[in-house]
């Protein structure tokens, strides 16, 4: 299975999306000023403690203040506070975490108020980003990931993914990782180190170690609501997390970005390196990859699926409701009837994972399915959900069926769900139903041309349309186009937009920059 990852840039940072056989399975906005990101270590002050909850708030300078429970504390806790002090008054330009003695582990049923007071510095790590009216959520067990390893300060253990089954694997990586991690650093070994070289593993260690360093230095002179280490952007930690041999093409149009892209995939993985690719062409980049569309047909409130069927996908404040409906595809005898039911379900399943991913939708998602008869066919479709989310880098819990043909499922929420407006509404209208004539578009279009080539002199322009006025602009021998080359001297090339409403458009000149239209 092929997987792309195309990037477009925008005004406000970058729209990211994820191919796998040319079908969009994520899709995520990296905005330039964004910041509480899932992974950003902060140097927080301690605003107020709620016995209650056995839970505090924490200002890192979001507008409301981050929640930190009791069991998000960590069991050394006590031990990052005393190197959190140390750092702030030692002499040395970096204490490395190998120069302390660790404080006894923390119990796990204590409460908050005998660890923490009012006012306190403490540093802590965003593990949930805010949504809605809630602020981020926060841990004080901090952890730094790379590419085939994660390091965990204040431990002395090394623990490995349970994806990797082999046994003479899982001692070789033990063995090796023991060896070469520092003093008071725990590493949780990924599922992608399995078959890596020691060099490999070594340089991933070291780049890790090297990024809390560089976070210590900063937390010297540090003060509250700094950020002390940054997460990497969506499109890097996406790599990071995913590059593997399936991964095909990278594809940016922004040549900044696809430089420190190449440079980022030179450093992790450099026989990659050849696949990342600048997109230069005329086209929009996510118009060019079938994207655009891709996004208006799968962000709506009903999706089709693939044989017949759809899904109807409702949004609530507590959990998600998906409606899973045949059509009018349940013709024939019982047993047809049966085995098609089936095929609907499976193929909901697929396209309810797909959606989970895609959304970035969290907490509970009921899925109410077409009743089935069968208890083959409902452990078969149980079978098929667990296995369509096995690539979802989100836990997930998946139950079974239940008596009215429900499957409720769980996932982790850790920011907000991704949302794409996929109502449009008339920009001649305004809403109110009623608009001119569609021919005065297009007689709009051609007196906005004439200025734009005689009045303002532009040379060479390019026109971005809707679909439906590109197609009446350029479709026959004698178009509007080849008119225009006869009557102004001047070609004037043709793009089709459709993330443009069908009465808009816009020209652009030789620079990339807007043309503005003036009388």
């Amino acid at each position: 299975m092929a997987n792309e990852l195309v990037i477009n840039a925008t005004e406000s940072g970058f729209r990211i999306a994820l191919l796998k056989d040319g079908g969009l399975i994520e899709y995520h906005i990296d905005k330039k000023d964004s910041s509480f990101t899932v992974g950003d270590i902060y140097l927080g002050v301690l605003k107020k403690i709620t016995p209650t909850l056995n839970a505090s708030f924490v200002d890192i300078g979001y507008k409301k203040d981050a929640f930190l429970h009791y069991s998000d504390l960590g069991s050394q806790f006590k031990s990052l506070n005393k190197f959190v002090s140390q750092v702030k008054k030692s002499a040395n330009p970096v204490l490395t975490l190998g120069q302390i003695i660790l404080e006894p582990e923390i119990g796990k049923l204590g409460k908050i108020s005998e660890v923490l007071t009012r006012n306190q510095h403490i540093l802590v790590q965003v593990v949930k980003e805010p949504i809605s009216t809630k602020g981020p959520r926060l841990s004080a067990e901090l952890s730094i990931a790379g590419r085939y390893m994660i390091l965990v300060p204040f431990i002395d253990t090394v623990n490995l993914s349970k994806k990797i089954a082999s046994s003479e694997e899982r001692n070789r990586l033990m063995r090796l990782i023991t060896s070469i991690k520092p003093k008071n650093f725990g590493v949780i070994v990924r599922t992608a180190a399995e078959g890596r070289e020691a060099s490999k593993l070594d340089q991933d260690l070291r780049g890790l170690v090297e990024k809390w360093e560089e976070g210590v230095s900063k937390l010297k002179t540090a003060i509250p609501k700094d950020k002390i280490i940054g997460e990497m952007n969506r499109a890097s930690s996406i790599l990071r997390d995913m590059l593997n041999e399936s991964f095909d093409n990278i594809v940016v149009d922004d040549k900044e970005t696809y430089h420190e892209i190449k440079e980022y995939i030179k450093k992790i993985a450099p026989e990659k390196e050849k696949i990342v690719r600048h997109y230069q062409g005329k086209t929009k980049i996510f118009e060019n990859f079938g994207i655009e569309k891709q996004l208006k047909v799968s962000f709506g409130q009903t999706v089709n699926l693939e044989g017949g069927g759809y899904v109807i996908i409702e949004h609530t404040e507590a959990m998600h409701v998906v409606d899973v409906n045949s059509g009018n595809k349940t013709t024939g005898t019982e047993d047809d009837q049966e085995d098609l039911v089936l095929k609907v379900n499976l193929a909901a399943a697929k396209e309810v994972a797909r959606q989970l991913r895609l959304r970035d939708m969290g907490g509970i998602v009921s899925v109410d399915f077409i009743d089935m008869r069968n208890p083959e066919h409902k452990r078969a479709l149980y079978q098929s959900m667990k296995d369509s989310l096995k690539e979802d880098r989100s836990k997930t819990t998946v139950l079974p069926l239940n008596k009215i043909g429900v499957m409720q499922l769980t996932r982790q929420r850790v920011r907000p769900e991704m949302n794409v407006i996929t109502q449009e509404q008339c920009p001649s209208c305004g809403g109110t139903g009623k608009i001119d004539a569609s021919i005065g578009v297009a007689e709009q279009i051609e007196r906005s041309l004439q200025l734009v080539l005689e009045n303002q002199n532009e040379q060479k322009i390019t026109l971005f349309l809707h679909p439906y006025l590109y197609a009446y602009f350029s479709l026959g021998f004698l178009s509007k186009r080849l008119k225009w080359f006869v009557q102004y001297r001047k070609w004037v090339t043709l793009l089709e937009d459709s993330s443009l409403g069908v009465t808009e458009f816009k020209f652009i000149n030789k620079h990339g920059e807007e043309i503005e239209v003036t009388n």
